[in-house]
């Protein structure tokens, strides 16, 4: 009798694409409806909103320390105000909180956990999302070896949006073992491969600095304010929504600072031109209050391949989705907002950003989400 092959240990890194596909062969990711064919990315999958939304009193997580197999199922019971159908499209309000199960779930190997974001465009409409699991005591965090639903917490702060089943607001990026790049590697990484340019090039500590750029490209156009009281925008049709209906232009002048105001969502951009290679994957790290009392973004995480010259990016810039919390808090021209993090590849995806999947943000500078129109 023919002894069965061990499968050879994964490689510690941030699964690529076709290792996403082969979980999905497997079973370790599974939905009733099958994946889109732009759904899995070079280093994440897109997360599909399933066919109803609750409408909650307020945001949770399931697991807790008294009770770790609590599941969202038993707090929506609790907490649930109404049952919203996305079979043909529903608004979200904004303050509002909503829990919408997913069409994927998971059945994790014991060496491979995860982890979400909102994606790129979700972040600049200022939706405010996380992921939450079944007895899980964290957002956007899934352990290794999960088996079961996932689900999306949805809180649109600026605009009231319309979602439907299928509509797509989070990713999902699946890790073994460790591989963030420590800084005497990223240093490394960085003289080899130039990450950033421009700005406060090579400021590595604990990642590498991004900064905030006050002076604009000749045009003295440096962000964009949101309104308030704006008309719905489809989260699935780009393009649709006029600019000025729903953001107010800034123009900095000759102190290239700017004061913002609380709770106020604006859009700004990195001096630094960013570039992440094939072998790397990066993410922006989450508010930092030693930095200032304001966030500095809600979408972090960054494809191999973006602002990679072969892949129609030489350096991209760093769209900023900036909210300050209380307070007004004066921004100045250079001033580091927040520090990219950079993990190892399990292995060069098949596909990189920007190539191939209709990436929208590839060589990017200042750039609204997709759906406004100038």
């Amino acid at each position: 009798m023919t002894k069965a092959r061990a499968k050879p240990k994964r490689q510690t890194g941030i699964l690529p694409i076709q290792d996403i596909r082969e979980l999905v062969a497997e079973g370790a990711i599974r939905s009733a409806v099958p994946l889109g064919a732009t759904q899995i990315q070079p280093a994440s999958l897109d997360l599909r909103l399933g066919d109803k939304a609750f409408r909650v009193r307020a945001s949770f997580l399931p697991g807790s320390r008294t009770d770790a197999a609590a599941s969202v199922t038993d707090r929506l019971d609790d907490l649930a105000l109404h049952e919203i159908d996305l079979s043909v499209g529903a608004v979200l309000e904004t303050g509002c909180v909503y829990v919408v199960p997913l069409q994927e779930s998971l059945a994790l190997p014991p060496d491979i956990a995860a982890s979400a974001n909102p994606k790129s465009s979700t972040g600049r409409l200022d939706v405010f999302t996380r992921v939450i699991a079944d007895g899980v005591p964290s957002f956007d965090t899934i352990p290794a070896g999960y088996e079961g639903q996932l689900y999306a917490e949805i809180c649109p702060q600026t605009f009231p949006i319309v979602v439907r089943r299928g509509s797509m607001l989070s990713q999902i990026r699946f890790r073994v073992g460790d591989p963030v790049e420590r800084d005497a590697d990223l240093t490394a990484l960085h003289e080899k491969h130039t990450l950033v340019r421009g700005g406060v090039d090579g400021d590595i500590k604990s990642g590498i600095a991004l900064s905030v750029d006050l002076i604009g490209d000749g045009s003295k156009l440096v962000g964009y304010r949101a309104r308030r009281h704006t008309g719905l925008v489809d989260v699935d049709a780009p393009g649709t929504c006029a600019l000025a209906d729903y953001w107010e232009p800034i123009v900095v002048g000759t102190r290239r600072r700017l004061i913002l105001d609380p709770d106020q969502f604006y859009i700004l951009a990195s001096k630094e031109a960013v570039h992440v290679p094939p072998s790397h994957a990066a993410e922006m790290m989450p508010f930092n209050p030693l930095v200032g009392e304001f966030r500095v973004h809600y979408a972090g995480f960054m494809d191999p391949g973006f602002g990679h010259a072969p892949a129609g990016g030489a350096g991209a810039r760093v769209v900023l989705e900036v909210r300050s919390h209380k307070v007004p808090f004066v921004l100045e021209d250079g001033q580091i907002i927040g520090r990219l993090i950079y993990e190892r590849m399990a292995s060069r995806p098949d596909v990189l950003y920007g190539t191939d999947l209709g990436s929208n943000y590839q060589a990017q500078g200042l750039k609204l989400s997709k759906h406004f129109r100038a």
